[in-house]
C-alpha cells in the first residue's frame, strides 16, 4: 500500500515577490509550508539575485505547471557596462575591464539584434546538464564550457533608462528559457564594453503578474491562519493560455477515467491543445484530433454520472 503524502490537500496557485538573496526552491519550500499543502512546485526558477514574480503551484495546479511556463516573461534589468564576471551578474569574480561606454543611441541600436528568433548561448553558471551533470557544478570545479546556443523567442527589448554611463536599464520580454545574463554578456560584447547582471526583476510570467504577487513575508501570516488566503488563485489560473472546451458531467466523467471524448469543436485545429470544464471546474488538458478530445493531464474531481447533454 502506497503511503500517503503528508499535509493538506490545497489546490490553486500562490504568486510570490521572490526576494533577492533567497531561491526558489526556498520559496517553494515556504509556500507549502505556509499552506501545510501536499504538493507544490514552480513554473520558473529565478537566480537568488532575481526578484519579482515566482508562481508556485499547489495540488493540482501542479499538473498545469508545463502549460503556465510557456507563457512570456517580463523583464526588467540593469546592466553594469564596462566589466566581465565569471556568472555574467554581480556575484561572479571580475575577468576582464574596460573603459569605453556606448552612446544611448549605439545601445537601442544594438538591442535590435536580440530581437525576434535568436540563438542564446546559457552562461557557464547555470542549469543547463552537460554529460548528466549541471553546468554550473562544473563550473564552480574550474571547467570551461563550451555550451551549444539554444533558440529562443524575443518579443521586444528596449532600452528603458540610464542613470548613469556605467548601468543602462532595460526591459525584455522573451518566451521559456531566455537567459537575461546572457543578454548582458552579449550585448556587452557587440558593444565592444562587456556587461554584467547587476539587477533582475520579473514583472511577469505567462498570466501572471507582479501586481497579484505577495510578499514572502506574508507566508508567516498565512501559517498563522492556518493555511488561508484570499491571494491563491485557483488551477486554472495556470491555464489562460489554452483555449477552454466545455463539456457535461457524462463527457467529464469519460476523460477522468482516460477515455477519448468525440467532440466537434469548431474553434480548434488539428493537434490544438486546449482544457475542459465542466460546471466551471477544470477536467483535463486535452489534444484535439479529428474531433476527438484525448485527455493527456486529469485533474481530480467528484464522480459523475452520465447526464443527458
Amino acid at each position: 500500500m502506497a503511503r500517503r503524502k503528508k499535509g493538506r490537500p490545497v489546490d490553486g496557485w500562490m504568486i510570490i515577490d521572490k526576494p533577492e538573496g533567497v531561491t526558489s526552491t526556498a520559496v517553494v519550500g515556504k509556500v507549502r509550508w505556509a499552506f501545510q499543502a501536499r504538493k507544490a512546485g514552480h513554473a520558473g526558477t529565478l537566480d537568488p539575485l532575481a526578484t519579482g514574480v515566482l508562481a508556485v503551484a499547489l495540488g493540482e495546479a501542479t499538473k498545469t505547471i508545463p502549460i503556465a511556463q510557456e507563457g512570456l516573461k517580463t523583464y526588467l534589468f540593469t546592466v553594469r557596462l564596462g566589466i566581465a564576471t565569471t556568472t555574467d551578474d554581480a556575484e561572479g569574480e571580475v575577468m576582464a575591464r574596460v573603459d569605453a561606454r556606448p552612446s544611448d543611441d549605439e545601445i537601442a541600436g544594438a538591442l535590435t539584434a536580440f530581437e525576434g528568433d535568436i540563438m542564446q548561448v546559457p552562461p557557464q553558471f547555470s542549469a543547463v546538464k552537460v554529460a548528466g551533470e549541471r553546468a554550473y557544478d562544473l563550473a564552480r570545479g574550474g571547467e570551461v564550457l563550451d555550451l551549444a546556443a539554444r533558440p529562443l523567442w524575443v518579443e521586444s527589448i528596449r532600452l528603458v533608462s540610464r542613470p548613469d554611463p556605467d548601468h543602462v536599464e532595460i526591459e525584455m520580454i522573451c518566451g521559456k528559457g531566455g537567459y537575461v545574463r546572457s543578454v548582458a554578456r552579449d550585448l556587452g560584447a557587440v558593444l565592444g564594453c562587456h556587461g554584467h547582471v547587476v539587477a533582475l526583476r520579473r514583472l511577469a510570467s505567462g498570466g501572471f503578474h507582479i501586481a497579484e504577487a505577495v510578499g514572502f513575508d506574508a507566508l508567516d501570516a498565512i501559517r498563522a491562519a492556518d493555511g488561508t488566503s484570499n491571494a491563491l488563485l485557483p488551477v486554472t489560473a495556470g491555464l489562460t493560455d489554452l483555449p477552454c472546451v466545455h463539456i457535461n458531467r457524462g463527457e467529464a466523467a469519460q476523460l477522468r477515467n482516460g477515455q477519448q471524448v468525440a467532440l466537434a469543436v469548431t474553434t480548434l485545429g488539428y493537434g490544438d491543445t486546449a482544457w475542459a470544464a465542466c460546471d466551471g471546474a477544470p477536467v483535463a488538458i486535452c489534444t484535439y484530433r479529428s474531433g476527438i478530445l484525448s485527455p493527456m493531464r486529469v485533474f481530480a474531481g467528484p464522480e459523475v454520472v452520465d447526464q443527458p447533454k
